[in-house]
């Protein structure tokens, strides 16, 4: 039997629990390591020799379509389809049943997943779900497995009941169509079909798979995909710039003198860093930002044309694009209590600031603490809980 051809990609989502970043771009086109958590998805599947591929979108669509237009620059040929409303996914899969081939992949594009990951689905010739076995199951759907089929899906049980979780990776036949109706949810099919004696075959996959549902899961993705770069040096180091380990420094992009650069790193195009900066690893800097003298950054995402001014410390954090935080800013990195659509968690990081903010001198910003998109803060505030969009700190 030929292998499959064919994926359908879920990628119409919000993605609340991400705001700030997801308040002008869908979950799936956040930056991670310079590129969108979707590329990963696209690119893996054209290794895996899938070129044939119908994206869902819906939130800010035009953001995706714009991106990855018909599929031609990433080896693949890609059709759009609109989940007018984002009721679920399967309501997302509903949408594409005229375009769905006999046997055809189904995915999320908000994963980060690697060509490996995917690889055993390929020639699955009946319904089958990918499952991965993680030690913190208390957010995903957990999966009972006997003789190799799905016995049920649990989704975030209060008890650890099995180690092994759906990672929303399916491979199915046109029947799963038959079982769509009026579900909303993937999880509820498949235990439909169980029910009606349909078998789903368990598939364990030990490849990358990591998802984003909360601001600071996004570091943990940029941290995976910088274990993996390759040295590269495009544009120019002054001398005594010193840069160890592996770093990706972008076209036209100007490392300035005495900058010490600690890999794995990712200096994206038309920076300027320094002089006297430390960038230290787990950090990535975007296209056209600006890291004056005598600042230090360490496990960061420095979103797309941000100026981070003179003798910042940033630690943990993400500053997303287009933020202007001007000198001795400070986001150092510890234990917070940070709230998130009203659900309170424990995290150890340093601040997120979102996009088109704008700090003013000698900010300090506390762990955890999320500033909103378009907030302004004047000089010498210490910001100790969560700022709202278009938030004043007088």
């Amino acid at each position: 039997m030929e292998g499959i051809t064919q994926a359908i990609i879920l990628a119409a989502g919000e993605g609340q629990r991400l705001k700030p970043f997801t308040g002008l771009l869908p979950k799936v086109m956040l930056p991670i390591a310079g590129n969108p958590i979707l590329q990963y998805v696209v690119e893996a599947l054209a290794q895996n020799g899938i070129r044939r591929i119908v994206m869902v979108v819906g939130y800010k669509k035009e953001q995706v379509q714009d991106y990855f237009s018909s599929g031609q620059g990433f080896g693949v040929e890609i059709d759009y389809v609109v989940q007018p409303q984002q009721l679920g996914t399967a309501h997302a899969l509903r949408q594409v049943r005229d375009l769905a081939d006999d046997r055809f992949l189904v995915l999320a594009g908000d994963n980060v997943i690697d060509a490996n990951t995917i690889a055993p689905l390929v020639n699955a010739a009946a319904n089958t779900m990918l499952i991965k076995t993680q030690e913190d199951v208390s957010k995903y759907g957990v999966v009972l497995v006997h003789d190799g089929l799905i016995r049920e899906v649990v989704e975030k049980p209060a008890e650890k009941i099995s180690n092994l979780v759906n990672t929303g990776i399916y491979a199915f036949n046109r029947e799963v169509f038959d079982f769509l109706d009026d579900e909303v949810k993937l999880t509820s099919v498949i235990q439909r079909m169980i029910t009606e004696g349909c078998d789903v075959f368990a598939q364990e996959t030990d490849g990358t798979w990591l998802d984003a549902v909360y601001p600071w899961d996004i570091l943990k993705l940029n941290n995976l995909i910088l274990s993996r770069i390759s040295p590269s040096l495009g544009g120019k180091l002054e001398s005594g710039a010193v840069v160890k380990g592996p770093v990706s420094i972008g076209d036209g992009t100007i490392i300035r003198s005495n900058c010490y650069v600690v890999g794995p790193a990712l200096i994206g195009d038309d920076c300027e860093i320094g002089p006297s900066v430390c960038i230290f690893p787990s950090t990535s800097v975007g296209n056209g930002a600006v890291i004056s003298p005598f600042s230090i950054v360490r496990n960061a995402i420095i979103g797309n044309n941000v100026l981070i001014g003179p003798s910042s410390a940033i630690q943990d954090s993400i500053i997303a694009p287009g933020a202007i935080v001007r000198g001795r800013f400070t986001a150092r990195s510890g234990e917070a209590t940070t709230m998130i659509e009203g659900e309170y968690y424990q995290v150890k990081m340093g601040a997120i600031v979102g996009n088109y903010s704008e700090l003013a001198d000698n900010v300090i910003v506390a762990p955890g603490v999320i500033i909103g998109n378009h907030c302004r803060i004047k000089p010498t505030k210490v910001i100790g809980e969560n700022i709202p969009d278009g938030g004043l700190v007088v």
